[in-house]
This record gives C-alpha cells, sequence and structure tokens, in this order.
C-alpha cells in the first residue's frame, strides 16, 4: 500500500501515546441536568486531542458514528497549530497562524489530524464509521492518511455533496459547488457498518399497487444485466411455469400452467434469475406471470412499501447528494433562527447531519463530533430522536472560547425551544439534557506524591482502571468505603487514595483492608495504594497483585 509522507510525520505518529490523561470538571451551571454526568449527551471544552485522550476510560470501543468538520485549510481560517510535540522542528510551527503564505500549511495540517484520527479510531465500536467532511485542498492527502490509519480496505466511500448550488463566484476558474465527505470503517469485512435510508418522495410513488398485506411494486425477476448469465450462473437458469388465467407461476409444469419463462437478458441471450430456485419455491405467493407488449411471457416480484413490522422499505444511500435541504444557505438560515444572526459563515446544515447519522448510527449509540463548532451534530441527535423515538447520544469537543456562548447555548436553545422560531422544531424544543465539562489538569502519575493540584478520587480511579486494564470504566461500580472501583476480564480493582498528600503520607495496604476487601467473583485483586504494610505472603493468600502509587502502574501495562 502506498504511504504518505510529510515533514514531522516522525514525531506525530505515535504523539497521540504521549499525550497525557487530563481530568474532565463537571461544570453544572453549564449544563443542562440535574445530574452531571460522563454518560450522558456530553459538551467538553478543551483541546481536542486531549479531550479526545481523556475520552478513552469511558468510551473506548463505544462510538459508532464519528463526524467531523476539521479546517479545510484554505489558508482563510486562522487555525494554529498548537499540539505539544518532542521535536525543535514543531516547536516553531507553535502559536503561528496557519495561511496562504505558509508553505509548510499541508505538513501542519496533517501533523495535527494524524494523532487524532489515532484517538478517534480508538473511540469507535468494532461496527463504527467516521464521516470526515472535506474539499479540494486536502482531500487527496486525507484519503492517504486514512489509508493509512484504517486500512484501504476500510474505505467505504467518498461522499459527493453539493453545498453551494450557486456555485463560488470567486473562484478562480470554475465555480465550485461541491465538497466532500470521506467514509471509513472501522471493521469493514467482519462488521455491516452502513444503515439502509428510508425510502421517501418520488420512490414512494412507484408502490401504487395494493393487495391484501399492502402497497407494492413490481420488479422483474430477471437479472438484465447480461454479465451475469446462464455460463457463469447455471444455478440461476430454470423454467418458470405461468398459470395464464391466474397470473400465479410454480417451478413444476402441471395442469393450467401453460405458460413458460425463461430468464432472457438485454442481449435477448440466455441470462439468469435473481432469486434461486429454492428461494423462488419459499416466496411463490410474492411472484407474478406477466404477458408483456411484445408478447411473451415474464414473471415479477411483489416488492412491498412496508415489511412485516411496519417499517417501511429501504434503499442504499448514493454516493452524491444534490438535496437542497442540505445546503450551507439552510444551515445558516437556521443559527440565524437560534441567535438572530449567524456566527458562522457555512454552518452545516441540519438535514445534512441528520443524514449522516441515519446511515452510520442506530436508534440508541453514540455519536461524536470533537471539531463541534455551533453544534450542529448536537442538534441533528436531538431532532432525530425527538422524530422517531430514539435513545442517540451526543459528544461534542469545542477547544474556542465559544464553546459555551455558542456551541452549548445552541444546545440549550434547540432543547428548550426558540418562541420566535418559525420552525414548529425550534419552537417547541426537543426537549433533552447534557453535561458540560471543561478539559482540567493533567493527571500526572510521576508528581502524585507532591503536587498540590491532585487527581479527584473519581478521575484518579478511571485513569487508573482503563490505563491497568484496558477496559471501559464505569463510575457507577465504584465504592470508596471498600476501595473497590470496578471489574475486568481477570481482575476485581480497588484504590485506596485520597486527593490529600497527608493523608497519603499515613495510609497504606494493610492486614485489616485486605480482610474487609469484597469478594465479588473470585478473580485476582488488583490494589493501588500509596504503600503497604503487609508482606507478600499475605497478598499471595489474598490474592493481591499490589501496585504502589504512582510508579508501579507501568508494570501492569502491556
Amino acid at each position: 500500500m502506498p504511504t504518505l509522507h510529510f515533514k514531522g510525520k516522525s514525531f506525530v505518529q505515535n504523539h497521540h501515546l504521549a499525550v497525557k490523561y487530563h481530568q474532565l470538571v463537571p461544570e453544572s451551571e453549564l449544563s443542562l441536568t440535574d445530574k452531571v454526568s460522563l454518560h450522558d449527551n456530553l459538551i467538553i471544552h478543551g483541546d481536542n486531542l486531549k479531550a479526545l485522550k481523556a475520552l478513552l476510560p469511558t468510551y473506548s470501543g463505544k462510538v459508532k458514528c464519528i463526524y467531523i468538520d476539521p479546517p479545510y485549510n484554505t489558508g482563510n481560517e486562522n487555525w494554529i497549530y498548537n499540539d505539544n510535540v518532542s521535536s525543535p522542528m514543531i516547536k516553531e510551527w507553535l502559536g503561528s497562524v496557519v495561511d496562504k503564505e505558509d508553505m509548510t500549511r499541508h505538513e501542519k495540517w496533517l501533523c495535527m489530524m494524524m494523532p487524532r484520527l489515532k484517538l478517534l479510531r480508538e473511540l469507535m465500536s468494532e461496527d463504527g464509521a467516521i464521516f470526515i467532511s472535506c474539499d479540494d485542498n486536502e482531500q487527496h492527502n486525507l484519503r492517504c492518511l486514512l489509508d493509512e490509519i484504517f486500512g484501504e480496505d476500510n474505505f467505504v466511500s467518498c461522499i459527493v455533496c453539493q453545498l453551494n448550488p450557486r456555485g463560488r463566484t470567486l473562484d478562480k476558474y470554475l465555480a465550485k459547488t461541491h465538497e466532500y465527505i470521506l467514509l471509513y470503517a472501522k471493521n469493514n469485512a467482519e462488521n455491516e457498518v452502513i444503515n439502509l435510508l428510508e425510502k421517501e418522495g418520488a420512490a414512494i410513488e412507484k408502490y401504487f399497487r395494493k393487495d391484501d398485506i399492502g402497497e407494492y411494486r413490481e420488479l422483474e425477476l430477471r437479472n438484465r444485466n447480461p454479465v451475469f448469465n446462464r455460463a457463469n450462473r447455471p444455478n440461476l437458469y430454470f423454467p418458470i411455469y405461468i398459470n395464464p388465467i391466474k397470473n400465479n407461476v410454480s417451478l413444476e409444469k402441471k395442469q393450467g400452467f401453460t405458460e413458460i419463462s425463461f430468464p432472457v437478458n438485454s442481449k435477448n441471450e440466455d441470462g439468469c434469475w435473481t432469486w434461486s430456485k429454492e428461494k423462488v419455491r419459499r416466496n411463490l405467493n410474492l411472484l407474478i406471470g406477466k404477458q408483456v407488449k411484445t408478447g411473451v411471457w415474464r414473471v415479477f416480484r411483489k416488492d412491498y412499501l412496508y415489511g412485516t413490522e411496519g417499517d417501511i422499505a429501504k434503499t442504499k444511500p448514493k454516493a452524491l447528494w444534490t438535496e437542497k435541504e442540505i445546503n450551507n444557505e439552510n444551515g445558516k438560515e437556521i443559527v440565524r433562527e437560534l441567535f438572530g444572526s449567524s456566527p458562522f459563515d457555512f454552518p452545516k446544515s441540519v438535514e445534512l447531519l441528520k443524514k449522516i447519522i441515519k446511515i452510520g448510527n442506530g436508534d440508541d449509540t453514540i455519536v461524536l463530533d470533537s471539531f463541534a463548532g455551533s453544534g450542529t451534530t448536537a442538534h441533528a441527535v436531538l431532532e432525530l430522536n425527538n422524530e422517531d423515538g430514539g435513545n442517540r447520544k451526543f459528544i461534542l469537543i469545542e477547544q474556542e472560547e465559544y464553546a459555551n456562548t455558542i456551541t452549548a447555548e445552541r444546545v440549550r436553545r434547540v432543547i428548550n425551544g426558540v418562541k420566535t422560531a418559525k420552525n414548529e422544531t425550534l419552537k417547541n424544543g426537543t426537549g433533552g439534557t447534557f453535561s458540560y465539562f471543561e478539559l482540567g489538569d493533567a493527571i500526572e502519575m510521576e508528581a502524585i506524591m507532591t503536587q498540590n493540584a491532585l487527581p479527584s478520587y473519581l478521575e484518579f480511579a478511571r485513569y487508573l482502571f482503563y490505563t491497568a486494564t484496558g477496559e471501559q470504566f464505569d463510575e457507577e461500580a465504584i465504592d470508596m468505603e471498600t476501595g473497590f472501583i470496578g471489574e475486568s476480564r481477570c481482575y476485581e480493582v480497588f484504590l485506596f487514595y485520597q486527593p490529600d498528600i497527608e493523608w497519603l503520607k499515613h495510609n497504606a495496604l494493610t492486614l485489616d483492608r485486605c480482610y474487609n476487601m469484597p469478594r465479588f467473583n473470585g478473580k485476582q485483586r488488583l490494589v493501588f495504594a500509596p504503600t503497604k504494610y503487609v508482606d507478600d505472603y499475605t497478598c499471595l493468600v489474598h490474592r493481591i497483585d499490589f501496585c504502589q502509587l504512582p510508579y508501579e502502574i507501568y508494570r501492569i501495562q502491556k
């Protein structure tokens, strides 16, 4: 597979591993919920690279759908490279605006994207999908980078979206009307990662026939494509007999079934059916024999608009999106209704995000956007839940100062409603909650015994559990009285800790604590404490692997 080489790549390709875990500090007054929780809808303010790393203990392998709209790197966006990479060359990039005159702007953009994409992949579920908006400035580089990180076999599609039907008149040669969405799966070979879409509009009008079961359309059973024929699909070539009075069909020649039909392709050669003989036998009630204008008899199948459980017929999404509802002007109009003016030049349309979420998400899974901007992704999730009764959750990350005043404020107004809005959904509100978090201090293991700003018990437990086990952390499992913080495949994990220097100096794993630790499923116990006042034999008897804070956690990592 071809690989993409760019200045700084060797310094950033493993940078995501060096990023420190940071605390996520709840902000109750900025949240819209009675109980702030990392298991609620989330809005996180802070550097998105650090925030993605901080989400790993809770959400590693759990996110079904990711959408990001990173800077397009046009030279007009005033974005700044700020990652603390251990390289003198990259440190020279820090704090400088990336503009059109910057000869290294493509390298800076790729260095910014690479570690973020790697963390996003860690957060994805095995059947997850990632959608990334871009334009011609970086589309070719991004495709190569994604092939390297996700694997070229996990490329699903490059979706072309007409977001500016009138075209950009300031473009030098051609007035561009479109952008792209690159779509990749985490594990395309083993999972169905893309959902079918419900049919609507003109597609539904084709279902004008009706019987006792419901509305249906007729589709020919023969495969018209000459690529598939009797020679290479011999098992799909067989006669079907037709009763010309009742128009029903049979696989056997019997009384009343006097007409015969063979599959003939568009070249009038022996072709094949789209169904096997066994499938035809199981579904004879769905088949109809008809004489067409040319006088020959053909076989058609009934394709019903609604399934057995009342769900509407679905179809594969197309790779060209031209609906007027998805264009940027629509997105700007919605933001104007919410704020009175649009603080963004090109906010994405809610309908665009709803379409993305429908394709890449179920009705009770998680949608993540780490370049949240105006908060369109959260808006789309809330509207979809309101429309279909789904229980989707959103996670937004925004590093700019408007994370509260625009991103979160938009979500508040969407949930509560805007009485002056013309749009009924905006006027009434969708309902819902979200928890707002600030990115806090790094959890500095090396300095845990000497720093004054120690992490809280919850944040430290989250960090230790995930780092030691590589598994998801459940804060509901914590019992501070016994020190229990969770159970992994191999361990029952305990933490004896308080964010207090004097407490840490005078507390340890003692014999009493060994006897009083609960036993749940008989697993080995992994115990974190400042020190221990018991011998190795006692640890062996009580099935304890002891890890002294802060250093011996690295012994557990594999």
